[in-house]
């Protein structure tokens, strides 16, 4: 009755015959049988039914499910069992070192039903760690091999921006690498390494003495360097002041109030002071927060310091101290009482930037705080407001340097955005973000972290203040303070909609200020003429374009908003985002170059959207005309009895009774990549010569294994099927069936009526 019994079955049955009183040995050869067969999720589902996990391998079990992209299975699995859950993490963490070859895992598992191979590497693997490092609450230094990778590409990070951005400062920079780096051996080669690509020898030697790295882990020509330096008695400076500190100043927006009165705060009594002159009514407070970069580590970050800007003074708040004090003192509830009596307060006019980030830090910072976003009041989120701003074309193209100081000496120019971009614009200079990288939960502060925090809160009363004073130079509505307070006050919650949902502009881009008419539609385009790149929180909206043969570029989770830019650059991409990323990524293309679109909406929606916006025209030889796995438009046509041929020649390979399931394997002949039929792009029906004559064959010229263990039995076996379409790059294998009907019929509206009617499967 088991292995008959349907999954939503299994509970009823279970209660029934009391099995969970049953001889445990039975049970456990009863899931044995089905993960002998290859039902792998069925063996994971009955065994977690049954509690049986114990007894088991976790390895054993959790490998077919993860080749599968069962993730989630996965994770129930372990869910109830902290043992379980660091065997597995230790197992994932060995797949990830980088001398272990992956393809000793998948190699047993050749044809097995369902595998997804590109959703099986280290970059997945290393997200999944985290991913049950964080929901486990375990320690990482159980995973070494994740998170030492992950300090590797904070690592590289950071040296690009020192050395090639030239955008960190020498102080803030050496405190990041020697956080990421401490102790670490292996980090400490891979600093040495990092060093002597982008410093000579002797500059090398400086920082490795900054560094702390033994002496014993350097090159001989640095450790000879090491040593005169040593020999000299002094430790010298790591570098040069950068030639354009002096002068610097003059080009970024100052702070108009004296260092004496930015007050810093770190215990109850100076913070009553700050109570007493914030919170009066009709105040008017620049609200800002920093907390240290986490560069992809496990956890929310916890907000270091939060930052009050009043007319005549600024205090940073210290908010690890006070919470620590107050925790000590018996009265956690003081500091989250004070912060939920300002955000709550109607008479005090509250400004920010991007305020849904910071009250979502605050909250994970303090859980005394988890509620304040839906009790706030009175607050003004320029964030919005510069989204509804009118700029002029030519003043959005911002230089933050003065022409003495060159490209050569800064590095690589970074266009201003966000926050700095406002303040350019309203002020006149952009903000210094030197520091805004800084490890903030370091003490005492430095005097530029000092200047610059103070400085982020402060220049919000300024915009809030000229924009009130002259709002319609700026092609704002002359209400604009009881607009934008009354909106607050009312719908508490409207502003982080509207941070994460975004009108587009008739010329795809956010709206700027008022609307204008547009001109007329833009010229209309096939799919085949349309490449974009999606943001990592777009991934359905790409898949349903890539769906309709738009050349579709997917960021992974774990990419950075900023490397859509990139791509979008270098290969001349339309950036499709949504939310606040918007805000960064517009500056950084050309006009009408990056898209928002509505989040709160489904993928279907969302591609109807972009369609219509871009005038993209799809017919049927359009649609599937791309592969749904890997991008690529170039596919193998094979007939089914060849196909039939491949099936069989590769379960004679891999054995049909091994422990996997029927594979993909290499027969003896291969079918030469150039013979391959490009749909949509075949209107006289170019063929795959030579296909039909070779012999049975699973692997394509360039090593490409066609995928023919996914092909169910019975498909082979339709009449009405004659052909089957490989995909050249992935070796995905695709067949004409209900889908097709289902994406055309979803998409109708849009589809264009032309001449050619066939489908991409008559065409190819």
């Amino acid at each position: 009755m088991l292995s008959q019994c349907p999954a939503n079955l299994l509970d009823p049955l279970i209660s029934i015959y009391q099995l969970h009183t049953a001889d445990r040995n039975c049970l456990l050869e009863h899931v044995s049988h089905l993960y002998l067969q290859g039902n792998y999720k069925e063996a994971a589902i009955l065994s977690i039914k049954l509690k049986l996990q114990p007894d088991q391998d976790v390895e054993k079990m959790c490998t077919p499910l993860l080749l599968q992209d069962k993730a989630n299975l996965v994770e129930d699995y372990v869910a109830e069992y902290p043992e379980l859950q660091r065997k597995l993490l230790q197992t994932l963490d060995k797949w990830c070192d980088l001398s272990f070859n992956i393809r000793d895992i998948t190699r047993p598992y050749q044809g097995l039903s369902r595998y997804k191979p590109e959703k099986f590497n280290r970059r997945m693997l290393s997200k999944l760690v985290f991913r049950l490092l964080e929901r486990f609450n375990v320690d990482p230094a159980l995973c070494p091999n994740v998170i030492n990778q992950r300090h590797l590409r904070t690592l590289n990070y950071l040296f690009y921006k020192r050395f090639v951005e030239k955008t960190m400062t020498e102080e803030n920079w050496a405190d990041h690498i020697q956080s990421t780096v401490g102790e670490n051996r292996w980090l400490q080669g891979q600093l040495v390494q990092s060093l002597l690509r982008h410093c000579d020898a002797r500059g090398a030697a400086r920082w490795a003495l900054h560094c702390r790295v033994p002496p014993e882990m350097l090159p001989q020509a640095v450790a000879e360097e090491l040593q005169k330096l040593h020999i000299q008695g002094r430790v010298e400076e790591v570098t040069k002041p950068d030639n354009y500190e002096a002068s610097k100043k003059k080009d970024y927006y100052q702070l108009p109030i004296s260092r004496e009165n930015i007050h810093f705060l770190q215990t109850w009594e100076e913070t009553l002071q700050c109570w007493e002159k914030v919170l009066q009514p009709g105040q008017v407070v620049g609200v800002d927060m920093e907390w240290k970069p986490s560069f992809g580590m496990v956890g929310k970050p916890r907000v270091a310091l939060l930052q009050l800007a009043l007319k005549d003074e600024v205090f940073l708040l210290d908010l690890p101290q006070l919470l620590k004090q107050a925790e000590a003192e018996g009265e956690k509830e003081k500091l989250p009482h004070f912060i939920q009596m300002l955000y709550s307060d109607t008479a005090i006019t509250k400004l920010g930037y991007g305020m849904s980030g910071d009250l979502s830090s605050l909250a994970a910072t303090c859980s005394g705080l988890k509620d304040t976003e839906k009790q706030i009041k009175g607050v003004v989120d320029l964030l919005a407001v510069d989204k509804q701003l009118q700029w002029g074309k030519d003043s959005r193209k911002v230089d933050g340097l003065s022409p003495e100081h060159s490209h050569e000496e800064r590095g690589v120019r970074q266009p201003e955005k966000g926050l700095s971009l406002l303040v350019q614009h309203v002020l006149g200079k952009p903000l210094d973000k030197t520091e805004q990288l800084s490890n903030w939960e370091k003490r005492p502060l430095r005097e530029e972290q000092i200047l610059y925090a103070a400085s982020d809160a402060y220049c919000l009363l300024e915009i809030y203040e000229r924009l009130c004073k002259d709002p319609e130079s700026f092609g704002l509505g002359s209400d604009l303070t009881d607009s934008l307070v009354g909106k607050q006050s009312k719908k508490p919650r409207a502003q982080k909609q509207l941070n994460k949902q975004e009108t587009p502009s008739p010329s795809g881009q956010e709206c700027q200020g008022p609307r204008t008419e547009p001109s007329g539609p833009p010229a209309p385009i096939s799919p085949r003429e349309f490449s974009v790149v999606c943001d990592n929180m777009l991934q359905g909206l790409g898949r349903y374009l890539r769906c309709l043969g738009v050349d579709v570029q997917l960021l992974d989770n774990e990419d950075d908003h900023r490397k859509a830019a990139e791509i979008a650059r270098q290969e001349g991409r339309v950036i499709l985002t949504s939310g606040l990323p918007y805000q960064t990524l517009r500056s950084q293309v050309g006009e009408g170059r990056c898209f928002s679109v509505n989040c709160s909406e489904k993928a279907k929606e969302q591609a109807l959207q972009v369609l219509k916006h871009f005038n993209v025209q799809v017919s049927l030889s359009d649609i599937f005309s791309r592969c749904q796995v890997c991008n690529c438009n170039k596919y193998l046509k094979v007939s089914r009895e060849t196909m039939r041929q491949l099936v069989e020649s590769s379960r004679q390979a891999s054995g049909e009774h091994s422990a996997g399931c029927p594979g993909s394997q290499s027969c003896d002949v291969t079918v030469p990549i150039c013979d391959t039929a490009q749909p949509g792009c075949a209107p006289h029906g170019e063929q795959a010569e030579g296909v039909e004559q070779c012999r049975a064959a699973a692997v394509l010229a360039g090593d490409t294994v066609l995928q023919v263990a996914a092909i169910p039995p019975r498909v082979l076996d339709r009449d009405e099927l004659t052909h089957f379409y490989c995909c050249t790059c992935c070796g995905k294998v695709f067949w004409e069936g209900s889908h097709f009907g289902r994406v055309v019929s979803q998409f109708q509206d849009v589809l264009v009526v032309s001449g050619n009617t066939q489908s991409v499967y008559e065409l190819s």
